[in-house]
C-alpha cells in the first residue's frame, strides 16, 4: 500500500516537473503551428490582406519612467540612452524616480542635461512599487514605458512599442530584453533566459501571453492602477491586471533592450529569492485568471507560472519518493540520477566561486539555485518577511555602461531640482 503511494508520488511530481518544463513548451508549439495552419487557409481562401497598416498619421506621446536606487554607476549611461531614442523630442518625456538615494544618482541623471527628463527625488524609500504610484501619476504621455536604470534600449524600440496600441484591445506590449555577458564565459541564465524568450514569443502568437518584463515594457496610461503597497513584483502585477480587464498583452522581439548579467549564479540569488516571494504574493491579486473559464490564458498562468512555482517541492517529493523505493533497481536508478544532478549543482557552485564556467556543471547548479530561491521565497512568503525595497544586483564592469558619464561627454551642470509631495 505505501509503496503504491510512493509510486503515485513520484509519477505526478516527476511528470509536473517534466511537463512545466518539456511538455508546455511542446503544447505551445503544437497550438501555434494549428493556428497558423487555420490562418493560412483562411487566407488561401479569402485572400484578406493580413498586414496591419498605421491608422493615425501622429505618434502618441510617450512617458519613459524608471524608478532608481543608488544607480550612479550607471544612470549617467542610462540618460545617454534616453537621450538617443530615435523618437521626436516634443512627444517624449522622461520621468526618473530616485527611491531614497543616498549617492549622486539624481546628480548624475541632472548632468546628462536631458531637455525633456524630470528627476524626482524621494527622500524616504518605499521600493519599486511605491516610485511607481508616484510617479506614474505625473506622466503626460498617452503611452506609459517602464524599464528599469540599468537596461539600455536599441534606437528605434519606443517605435516598435508604440506601433501596437494602434489596435484599441492591446493594453500592454513586452519588449525582449536581451543579457549581455560581460565575464565572455558563457552563462546558464543566458540560456535559461532565451527558453523564456521563446515562450514568450510562442504565447504571444496564441493571445496567452501573462506577466511582462520589468526591463521592458509599455502600457495605456488609463489602464495603470496604483500598486498594492505590499506589491513585490510590480511588472507581473501590471500586466496580470490589464489581462484581467479585457486587454490585450503582446510580445515584441524587435522592440530591443540590452541588461547586463550578473557575475555569476550567487549573485542572483537573492532577487530570486525576492521574486518567488512576490509570485506567490501576486495570487492574492491575480487567482481569478486561473479559472478555466478565462481560456487560453489560464492554460498558460497555470503552465508557466503556477506550476513552475510548486516544481521545488516536486523535486523533494520525486527524490524522496525514489529513494524510499530503492529496493526496485528501477527506483535506485532514479535515486541515483538525482543525486548526480545535486553533485553537479554543487560542483557547479565551486565553479561559480571561482568565476568558471562548465555547462555539465554550471547547468544543474543554475536549475537547483532558482528552485532554492523558490522554495526560499515561499518561506518568506508564509512569514510575510519580503520587503518591498530592492538592492540593485552587483554587475561586472566590462562595458561603458559602467564607466564615469563624464566619459560620455555628459553636460556637467546641473538642472532644476523637481520637488512637490516629498518627490
Amino acid at each position: 500500500m505505501m509503496n503504491n503511494f510512493l509510486q503515485a508520488a513520484l509519477a505526478l511530481s516527476a511528470g509536473l516537473v517534466l511537463y512545466t518544463y518539456f511538455g508546455y513548451p511542446l503544447v505551445l508549439v503544437l497550438l501555434t503551428n494549428f493556428k497558423q495552419l487555420v490562418a493560412d487557409i483562411r487566407f488561401a481562401a479569402v485572400k484578406r490582406n493580413r498586414r496591419r497598416s498605421r491608422c493615425s498619421p501622429e505618434l502618441p506621446k510617450v512617458s519613459l519612467v524608471f524608478a532608481a536606487h543608488n544607480e550612479a554607476p550607471v544612470i549617467g549611461w542610462k540618460m545617454r540612452n534616453c537621450k538617443h531614442l530615435n523618437y521626436p523630442a516634443d512627444r517624449l518625456e522622461i520621468l526618473v524616480g530616485c527611491d531614497g538615494c543616498t549617492d549622486r544618482t539624481a546628480t548624475l541623471a541632472r548632468q546628462a542635461n536631458v531637455p525633456n527628463a524630470r528627476i524626482l527625488e524621494i527622500l524616504n524609500r518605499g521600493g519599486k512599487p511605491a516610485t511607481l504610484n508616484l510617479v506614474v501619476p505625473l506622466a503626460q504621455g498617452d503611452i506609459i514605458v517602464l524599464c528599469d536604470s540599468n537596461t539600455m534600449f536599441e534606437p528605434d524600440t519606443l517605435m516598435f512599442l508604440v506601433r501596437h496600441f494602434e489596435e484599441r484591445n492591446v493594453g500592454c506590449v513586452c519588449g525582449e530584453l536581451r543579457l549581455v555577458d560581460g565575464s565572455q564565459k558563457g552563462s546558464s541564465e543566458n540560456l535559461y533566459w532565451k527558453y523564456e524568450t521563446m515562450l514568450k514569443f510562442l504565447e504571444s502568437r496564441l493571445n496567452m501571453l501573462v506577466g511582462a518584463n520589468g526591463g521592458i515594457f509599455a502600457i495605456r496610461r488609463e489602464l495603470f492602477t496604483p500598486l498594492p503597497p505590499d506589491g513585490i513584483i510590480d511588472d507581473f502585477l501590471v500586466a496580470m491586471r490589464i489581462r484581467a480587464a479585457g486587454h490585450r498583452v503582446i510580445y515584441d522581439p524587435e522592440a530591443v533592450a540590452s541588461e547586463e548579467l550578473a557575475e555569476g549564479v550567487r549573485h542572483e540569488f537573492r532577487r530570486r529569492i525576492r521574486i518567488g516571494a512576490g509570485n506567490f504574493h501576486a495570487l492574492k491579486y491575480t487567482w481569478k485568471l486561473l479559472n478555466p473559464t478565462m481560456g487560453w490564458v489560464a492554460l498558460s498562468y497555470w503552465s508557466h507560472k503556477v506550476f513552475r512555482w510548486v516544481v521545488p517541492l516536486a523535486l523533494c517529493i520525486a527524490e524522496a519518493s525514489a529513494i524510499l523505493l530503492a529496493s526496485d533497481v528501477r527506483y535506485a536508478a532514479l535515486a541515483a540520477v538525482g543525486v548526480l544532478i545535486v553533485g553537479l549543482g554543487l560542483a557547479g557552485y565551486r565553479l561559480d566561486l571561482r568565476g568558471v564556467h562548465w555547462a555539465p556543471c554550471s547547468l544543474p547548479y543554475y536549475f537547483l539555485s532558482m528552485n532554492l530561491a523558490l522554495l526560499l521565497g515561499f518561506v518568506r512568503f508564509l512569514r510575510q518577511s519580503q520587503s518591498t525595497v530592492w538592492k540593485p544586483t552587483p554587475r561586472p564592469s566590462f562595458s561603458p555602461i559602467h564607466a564615469d558619464p563624464e566619459d560620455a561627454g555628459l553636460a556637467p551642470e546641473d538642472g532644476p531640482r523637481f520637488k512637490g509631495a516629498r518627490v
